[in-house]
């Protein structure tokens, strides 16, 4: 890896041990197409092997974190030959890229962690947020299901309630009740924000890498047990969900900024 990339979506910058993954698409609150997805997934990926790389900052540019999927990309994908399937596969690859990563990853969250990017938020070891983020699993407000093991992450920090309500409502969550109910790690002002994230990254850069290492294993096999079982399940659910007519009638009505009118 050298130590800097930059593609359409995304860049990555290692500096000082820290591999700074930055999400670029702030015009649409940083929602990913599938090329970013995979692109993410595999930059995460090749940091497993690089001694050089200590751990892993993800955020956004600008005011927002990720929104999830870009709506706007899906008819061009689709015309691409890219299947519901292969989506989903990207998905669950970059979260399981985070979770089994050998080094700690840090979310460094501002603005609307929506869709997929809840997952990308919650897979992190440290959630860090400024006081103006929320979370929002609104695929359900489209004619979807949570995917990237958004909900069983909810449920294992929170319960089953507060995951049942996120994703059958699809409300937000602002960033104080997601950190009062354990969702997260803490909520900061924007100059505090920085502050924490760069602290908590220079003290892992520097720590005991196998250590660390077997430390998330742990708290993996102690909170995680299901998020196999989860992917498994939204992939074969949401692939017949992407090909359903409610997800055209509610792509189409979020691109056009009005309400879904859902199948009887």
């Amino acid at each position: 890896m050298s130590n800097t990339a930059t593609t359409p979506g995304y860049t990555a910058v290692l500096d000082d041990r820290v591999l700074r993954v930055t999400i670029t698409n702030p015009k649409r609150k940083n929602a990913i197409d599938y090329d970013t997805m995979v692109g993410l997934g595999e930059t995460v990926l090749s940091a497993y092997e690089n001694p050089a790389v200590r751990v892993i900052v993800l955020t956004g540019a600008g005011g927002d974190f990720c929104t999830g999927a870009d709506l706007s990309a899906t008819a061009g994908e689709t015309a691409r030959g890219i299947t519901p399937e292969q989506t989903m596969d990207a998905a669950n690859r970059m979260i399981k890229a985070i979770v089994e990563a050998p080094i700690p990853v840090i979310a460094r969250l501002r603005g609307a962690a929506a869709g997929v990017g809840v997952a990308f938020a919650l897979a992190a070891d440290l959630t860090y947020a400024s006081e103006d983020a929320y979370l929002l699993l609104a695929f359900v407000n489209i004619g979807l299901m949570p995917d990237g093991g958004a909900a069983a992450m909810v449920a294992a920090a929170a319960g089953r309630p507060l995951a049942a309500e996120m994703a059958l409502l699809g409300d937000r969550l602002p960033v104080t009740e997601a950190v009062r109910r354990g969702l997260i790690t803490g909520v900061y002002s924007d100059e505090e924000l920085d502050a924490k994230v760069e602290a908590a990254a220079t003290k892992l850069a520097h720590g005991p890498r196998r250590a660390l290492e077997l430390t998330k294993q742990a708290l993996n096999a102690a909170t995680l047990t299901a998020l196999d079982a989860a992917l498994a399940t939204e992939k074969t659910g949401q692939s017949e969900l992407l090909r359903a007519p409610d997800f055209a009638e509610g792509a189409n009505a979020m691109l056009q900024k009005r309400k879904a009118v859902f199948a009887e």
